[in-house]
């Protein structure tokens, strides 16, 4: 009796055949693409209305409030639940646009416009996860740059997920023809148009004149708007499709900070922080017993006003930001394994800190004397406001040396945003005219050539100092004026409140344009 034995199959005949798995899209997934894209065109066309214009005013602050309204309309309750814990964002995302409309200062102008997008790249990123608390100080950057290029992946996944592709490379050939016979009927009718020309007069003069017909003008501001518009549909669709994306797993800022095993030993942190307390604290003694006790209304021996103030500026605020630096690398690298070790770990560091507050008051005592020599300008009054913003910084990192550590990070993203609304609550070219008017009493008259580059903000100072101004006042005035004339025609979407308040000052104090 034999057995039959089943044949083998051969190679790959008995196998079923797998289709091809997909290729892993780099494009993210959108929710609800054409509603958002619906969103992002209506955007875009407001944008190009309001923002198209030779200068931003009131557009500014509303194109703002017209994106978050957006973002909250697409998002609905679910989406809000989300974004709750980072909302507080908003507050200063709407304070510090409105400044766009408040102040003429291109320097105030430039910081405004920045910060407004630094603070909706984050609130795109922390709408669907996590708390920008959580974040550590160099997060904040790269959670800014990482929502920037994520978002520019938005608009092209929103053309994949609402135009047809495959159909639009299936009808793509039945153009093919089309293109050729073109192609073919462009020198043909060159020939016959030449001959045509020649042949009469009256058609020659007709086909010289459409030749001669400038295309641009007829179609260039419109094809100019069609692209900002589609450029500002392009930033709206980034900013919503990344606020409103689908998460995938943890994001930043969703966990607390990142633990770090420290790999300092105490005697090295502390051998260090001790000699840099001690070279500190001479420094220290040096400058409390020259610039704040005795010896502040002159320089030092053998040096002008202009070259101690820059000589010690600059190298101050380097050793002022080198030390926060300092302090923030030893508390993250350094190990305390017993109380006791942690006790002595904070009062070196604090008492370092404590130095370099003194440190800061030095450079900022430096500036003014400078100021006190040679007049006040916009870089000085923001070179001001920056070293008390640092000064905040410093002082915030002694107190989370002690308590919350972990909050340090947000309290000196605070102190920046504190730091720009500051900037723009003290109207910087106003106090300028107010700071060098009245040193002129003492020093003779102020810089006039400076002060004729400084913004509209000046204006109401300078029309209430002119009981005490000499008559180069008047001048000046006229030169605003003259400004003011020039920007007459500006359209509503430009309306700036600096300029309001200009004009009334200029008709209050009889001033007329040339």
């Amino acid at each position: 009796m034999t057995t039959s034995v089943p044949p083998t199959p051969t190679s790959f005949e008995a196998l079923p055949v797998q289709p091809p798995l997909p290729a892993p899209s780099v494009l993210p997934q959108v929710r609800a693409p054409r509603p958002m894209v619906a969103a992002a065109l209506g955007l875009g066309v407001l944008a190009e209305v309001l923002l198209d214009r030779s200068s931003w005013g009131i557009s500014f602050p509303l194109m703002t409030v017209a994106l978050l309204a957006t973002l909250l309309f697409l998002g609905g309750r679910e989406s809000w639940q989300r974004a709750r814990p980072n909302a507080w964002l908003l507050v200063p995302l709407v304070v510090i646009s409105s400044f766009v409309a408040v102040r003429a200062n291109p320097w105030l102008m430039l910081l405004n416009v920045l910060t407004s997008g630094v603070l909706l790249l984050l609130l795109a990123h922390f709408w669907a996860a996590g708390r920008v608390q959580r974040l550590g100080l160099p997060g904040y950057a790269l959670v800014a740059v990482g929502s920037f290029f994520k978002g520019m992946l938005y608009p092209p996944a929103l053309v994949r997920d609402t135009v047809d592709l495959k159909s639009a490379r299936k009808h793509a050939p039945r153009l093919l023809p089309f293109a050729r016979g073109l192609l073919l009927a462009l020198p043909v009718l060159a020939v016959f148009g030449v001959l045509l020309e020649s042949a009469d007069v009256a058609f020659a003069s007709a086909m010289e004149r459409l030749w001669s017909t400038d295309l641009w003008a007829l179609f260039g501001s419109t094809l100019g708007r069609a692209f900002g518009a589609l450029f500002a549909a392009c930033v709206a669709a980034g900013v919503l499709g990344h606020a409103l994306r689908r998460r995938k797993g943890r994001e930043r800022g969703e966990d607390e900070v990142e633990t770090v095993r420290p790999k300092l030993g105490l005697t090295e942190a502390l051998t260090l922080i001790l000699a840099v307390d001690a070279l500190f604290l001479a420094f220290a003694g040096f400058q409390v017993a020259y610039l704040f006790i005795g010896g502040a209304s002159s320089p030092a021996e053998g040096y002008t006003y202009a070259e101690y103030a820059r000589r010690g500026f600059f190298e101050l605020l380097v050793v002022s930001m080198l030390t926060l630096a300092l302090v923030m690398a030893l508390a993250r690298w350094t190990r305390r394994e017993s109380p006791l070790a942690e006790a002595a770990f904070r009062v070196g560091a604090s008492l370092m800190v404590a130095l370099t507050l003194v440190i800061v008051a030095s450079a900022v005592k430096r500036m003014a004397l400078y100021e006190d020599a040679f007049g006040y300008t916009r870089l000085r009054l923001f070179t001001h406001v920056f070293m008390l913003a640092l000064g905040t910084v410093l002082a915030w990192r002694a107190v989370t040396l002690w308590w919350r550590p972990e909050r340090f990070a947000i309290g000196a993203f605070v102190t920046a945003l504190g730091a720009v609304v500051a900037v723009n609550a003290i109207n910087p070219d106003a106090l300028i005219v107010r700071l060098n008017l009245s040193r002129s009493t003492e020093y003779g008259h102020p810089d006039v050539d400076y002060l004729a580059t400084l913004s509209l903000d000046a204006v109401p100072a300078l029309t209430a100092a002119q009981d005490s101004a000499p008559g180069w006042r008047a001048q000046l005035l006229e030169g605003y004026a003259d400004t003011l004339l020039v920007e007459s025609g500006a359209t509503w979407p430009e309306w700036n409140l600096s300029h309001w308040r200009a004009r009334r000052a200029l008709q209050a104090a009889g001033v007329a344009a040339r």
